[in-house]
């Protein structure tokens, strides 16, 4: 095997032979994601998360390893996981638990009144639900007009659309 050779395998095992040209600016829109989240606390909540996955996919060659699946004795890639963990349906849980957590009562236990405005919220989400299965809607379009009725109330409610003026 010549010098040559031995220079074309390592290039060919390496992330670069499948780079393309919008891998760079992805990564530096990852990187200015990161720097709103963290230095300008800019929803870091929502920021951090998307760009990581940014960053992590954008990665040369990343998406060979990420996406691995397991053969025998050997692990699978990052994403493998993380696909078994929505298949499973074990995120949605851990994600609302942490949101929950971080949830401030503080306001909830100034005002009392404002956890029977909640209630009458949620209390109209299934009626309405109720009243869209009976009146012959599939599962999943009641629930989504209960969701986005509540959703559309609000704004209605806050910006006055649909009102007349005069």
């Amino acid at each position: 095997m010549d010098i040559g050779e031995i220079f074309q395998k390592l290039w060919e095992s390496t992330g670069f032979v499948s780079f393309h040209w919008s891998a760079p600016i992805l990564l530096v829109i990852a990187c200015i994601l990161v720097y709103l989240a963290i230095v300008k606390k800019y929803e870091p909540l929502l920021l951090l998360p998307i760009a990581f996955g940014m960053f992590i996919i954008n990665i040369p060659g990343a998406h060979d390893v990420l996406y691995l699946e397991p053969a025998e004795n050997q692990i699978g890639g990052l994403f493998y996981y993380l696909y078994k963990g929505i298949e499973w349906v074990l995120f949605p849980p851990i994600i609302f638990l942490g949101i929950g957590a971080m949830t401030d009562f503080g306001p909830l236990i100034a005002n009392p009144k404002s956890l029977i405005l909640g209630a009458a919220a949620q209390l109209g989400i299934f009626i309405t639900l109720i009243a869209g299965l009976s009146f012959g809607f599939h599962q999943e379009l009641a629930a989504s007009v209960a969701i986005i009725g509540v959703c559309f109330f609000k704004t209605v409610k806050r910006y006055g659309i649909g009102r007349r003026n005069g």
